[in-house]
């Protein structure tokens, strides 16, 4: 047929019915779809192919009647139908859409059917009820710390000694910094998920980015032999986005003081005309079946110790977006090791 290497490279599946209403175009995503090949379908009538019924089990086409329906009509739009199964097969829900093709009589040449797959579309909706999930439950309760001391200290003001007041308002504010982090973790995943993370590159010295976060860590109460700090070889000079960079380091390292054990070495090299950061562990690692999770979001590990989940994913996100990779990998002696590596980059705007 000429017309099927049209339809061919559609992601959407794609049936087209001649002007008797039978079978003659079946593009690949269509079988898939349909669980049967071009050959068992071709030829055949339209209405025993695709017997669609909808969400009051009437039949689709005898409401709609491609045909000798209204000869205004042009197209149907997008509706969720049922297809029966056969065989012993379930029932499948698929969204279709159809276009009439006519001659100068307004008469129907061809009958154009798109189908698609509700399985995708239901996996976004899962992930969206998902995240809403985890934000209430991450906002729940640095929410009720606030609620609660505030209201306490607005009742019974007089009462509280300057410590005690300096303790609550500490509370306070560490709680409303976890929900700005919240927050930003949300706006990055958007950005990322939109293809629009901005990037605002300038020369980093990646190194003493990863002393920083160190040292920063030492001084909020983190043994200083936790961590130890490897630069080999010299860098070139590196075009990145300071805050970006700085924040998939932050989770790197974080993920491993969380859920790993022992000393975090976070190694800073030369990779192939650009730089490579390493974070491992000596803790038990991450199982093999779980490796290709890692950096979807919400993965939190068989045995959670809370945060929301996004942290790999956005950090995976951003390495992307600067044009590098992150992988996961094993220690000889059997932690966790996360490298992400880095072109040189340009001075450069990107979004």
């Amino acid at each position: 047929m000429p017309e099927k290497g049209i339809y061919d490279e559609l992601p959407d599946g794609v049936v087209v019915a001649d002007a008797d209403g039978r079978i003659v175009v079946v593009n690949p995503a269509a079988e898939r779809v349909l669980g049967r090949s071009a050959d068992e379908t071709i030829g055949h009538d339209y209405r025993d192919v695709l017997p669609f019924v909808d969400g009051q089990g009437n039949d689709w086409w005898a409401c709609t009647r491609p045909y000798d329906g209204l000869p205004t009509r042009t197209r149907q739009p997008e509706r969720l139908l049922v297809l029966p199964g056969t065989g012993g097969d379930k029932d499948r829900e698929l969204l279709m859409t159809a276009a009439y093709c006519r001659d100068g009589d307004r008469r129907v040449t061809r009958l154009v059917i798109m189908l698609r797959d509700t399985a995708a579309r239901a996996r976004t909706e899962r992930s969206g009820a998902e995240l809403v999930s985890t934000v209430a439950h991450e906002l729940r309760s640095p929410l009720t710390s606030v609620k609660g001391f505030t209201a306490t200290m607005l009742a019974k003001w007089e009462r509280f000694n300057d410590d005690q007041k300096k303790l609550m308002l500490q509370t306070v504010n560490s709680d409303a910094d976890r929900v700005t982090r919240l927050i930003s973790e949300l706006l990055d995943v958007s950005r990322i998920e939109a293809g629009r993370l901005e990037l605002r590159k300038q020369v980093v010295d990646i190194a003493a980015l990863v002393r920083r976060d160190v040292d920063a860590r030492i001084a909020s109460g983190e043994s200083p032999d936790r961590f130890r700090v490897e630069v080999t070889g010299e860098l070139p000079e590196m075009w990145v986005d300071p805050d970006k960079l700085a924040q998939v380091v932050g989770n790197l390292v974080e993920n491993a003081v969380r859920h790993g054990a022992g000393t975090v070495t976070v190694t800073v090299e030369p990779h192939d005309g650009g730089a490579s950061v390493t974070v491992a562990d000596e803790g038990d690692g991450i199982p093999v079946q779980a490796r290709g999770r890692i950096f979807t979001k919400f993965w939190r590990g068989a045995a959670s110790r809370g945060g929301t989940g996004l942290g790999l994913y956005i950090a995976k996100g951003i390495v992307e977006a600067h044009g590098g990779a992150i992988g996961v990998e094993q220690t000889p002696a059997g932690g966790a090791l996360l490298r992400f590596t880095l072109p040189a980059g340009t001075p450069s705007f990107a979004l």
